[in-house]
């Protein structure tokens, strides 16, 4: 299947060129913001009828979440996957055209805003999580595809039928579009499931239960989808030919989503 021709750039005014993956974050917060507000003000869906903060704060909320993600992703790519590059090139940290970005470091930092801006409106943390784990896979959606765009983080080579040839293989073989496998799991499907939780199953009166449901279908998701997608070129395989560091840095988040969901569903046991 050859690739859609797509301009990783969706629009030059000048020598200012904005690019599709600049606008899937922003168009990631501000979606998930607004989905944010829906969950906030529907008060009926949260333990005790108490959201953890009131739905006018959600553009706040993402005014903050924004700053935390674009930093913790930054940080956790140079940390996680080319520190010793940036230790011998200081200046290229500032160098995000490159487009050096980590979930994992995104999501830590996403965290501690979110816990520190409940915390000042003196509303539930865990609660907040569970607002995140609700929201993003909104942006997780929107990353994959602008991943796909941008013909990078493509998968195995594979003689299926949907096979891609992306612009950037140097071997111009069918691959994976392992960008795709990872926007339909870990946007859509697990949007789906988490929506049915809150909804269905009333899963935010229990604080900590749909944040752990994100962080196992997380997990679980980009472990599988790591099995087909190439490790980054300067790291490669940890062991074996098969374990990534996106597959290692998945394990504590499927471990904190079972612990979340445990801790949720006692403490839910001890109040009756």
């Amino acid at each position: 299947m050859p690739f859609p021709n797509i301009d990783p750039i969706a629009l030059s005014i000048g020598p200012l060129a904005i690019r599709w993956y600049a606008l899937a974050y922003l168009f990631g917060v501000i979606l998930g913001a607004g989905y944010g507000y829906l969950l906030l003000a529907n008060t009926r869906l949260w333990h005790k009828g108490e959201p953890p903060f009131k739905a006018a704060d959600i553009w706040d909320f993402a005014f903050w979440t924004m700053l935390a993600i674009v930093l913790g992703g930054r940080v956790g790519y140079i940390l996680f996957y080319n520190l010793p590059y940036y230790l011998a090139n200081p200046l290229q940290v500032f160098n995000t055209l490159d487009g050096g970005m980590s979930f994992h470091g995104g999501m830590l930092g996403l965290m501690l805003a979110a816990i520190v801006f409940t915390r000042s409106k003196g509303g539930n943390w865990l609660s907040s999580l569970d607002l995140i784990g609700a929201v993003s896979t909104i942006g997780l959606l929107l990353g994959r595809i602008a991943n796909f765009i941008n013909a990078e983080l493509y998968g195995a080579p594979t003689t299926l039928p949907w096979g891609v040839i992306f612009p950037t293989d140097p071997l111009g073989t069918p691959r994976h579009p392992s960008q795709l496998y990872e926007g339909l799991l870990e946007g859509v499907v697990l949007f789906l499931v988490i929506r049915v939780a809150t909804h269905v199953f009333y899963a935010l009166r229990r604080p900590g239960l749909v944040a752990g449901i994100f962080g196992i279908g997380y997990a679980l998701s980009r472990i599988a989808v790591e099995f087909v997608r190439l490790p980054d070129s300067q790291l490669g395989y940890l062991y074996g030919g098969w374990l990534t560091m996106g597959q290692v840095l998945s394990l504590p988040i499927l471990v904190a989503g079972i612990g979340l969901i445990v801790y949720a569903m006692r403490k839910q046991s001890d109040l009756r």
